[in-house]
C-alpha cells in the first residue's frame, strides 16, 4: 500500500480534495469522521462529562460549548486531546496494518497530519492551500463563527506557509471542482508510478 497524506489548515480545501478522491473510488481514511464517531461512544462521553462538567447533556456532547472552553485555554485543549488522540493513534496503526500488504493507493485525510506526527506513515503528502482571506471567509461562513473564533482555531495549527516546506505536492484549491478533479487524476496516476 502507498499511503498519501492530505493535509491543510482549516478552510484550505483539504476535505474537498478528499471528497473528490473518494468519488474517484479510492480509499480515504477520514480522521474527522473518526473523531465524530468518538462523540457517540458512551465511555468517551462519560470521561468527557467528568473532565468538562456541563459538556454532556442527556448523553450528547455540546461541541460548541467545548470549543469555547478548549480554544480559550491551552491546558483544557490538551486535556481534550489526551482523551481523543490515543484512540486515533490506535485506529491509524490498525488501519495501516490492515491495508499494508494490499496493492492500493490509500489516502489519509488529516488536518493535523504534522502536528500529531502522522506524516511518518505517509509515502507522499499533499497540501491543500488557499490564500488566508479566502480561508478565513470559508470557515466563518461554513461554521457560522466570528473572525476571533477562526483565529483561535487556526492558531493551533501549523500555518500552511510553513507546511509547504514539509509537503511533496501543493494544490491551490481556489478553483472549480472539475479543474481540481482533473489535477488530482493526473497526480494520482503519477503517484502510482512512483
Amino acid at each position: 500500500m502507498k499511503l498519501v497524506g492530505i493535509t491543510g489548515s482549516i478552510g484550505c480545501g483539504k476535505t474537498t480534495l478528499a471528497n473528490i478522491i473518494n468519488d474517484l473510488g479510492y480509499c480515504v481514511f477520514d480522521i474527522d469522521s473518526w473523531v465524530r464517531s468518538i462523540y457517540y461512544n458512551k465511555i468517551f462521553l462519560s470521561k468527557l462529562g467528568k473532565l468538562f462538567p456541563n459538556s454532556v447533556i442527556n448523553g450528547v456532547a455540546d461541541k460548541r460549548y467545548l470549543r469555547n472552553i478548549v480554544f480559550s485555554d491551552n491546558n483544557k485543549l490538551k486535556q481534550l486531546e489526551n482523551l481523543i488522540y490515543p484512540f486515533l493513534n490506535r485506529k491509524i496503526r490498525y488501519t495501516i496494518s490492515k491495508y499494508a500488504r494490499k496493492n492500493y493507493i490509500c489516502f489519509l485525510d488529516a488536518a493535523l497530519l504534522f502536528e500529531k506526527g502522522w506524516s511518518k506513515y505517509c509515502d507522499v503528502i499533499i497540501l491543500a492551500d488557499v490564500d488566508y482571506e479566502t480561508q478565513k471567509q470559508r470557515v466563518m461562513k461554513r461554521d457560522n463563527i466570528s473572525a476571533e473564533d477562526f483565529d483561535k482555531i487556526n492558531d493551533i495549527q501549523i500555518k500552511n506557509s510553513d507546511k509547504k516546506f514539509l509537503c511533496d505536492i501543493v494544490i491551490d484549491t481556489n478553483k472549480k471542482k472539475n479543474l481540481l478533479k482533473a489535477e488530482l487524476i493526473k497526480l494520482i496516476e503519477n503517484i502510482g508510478i512512483l
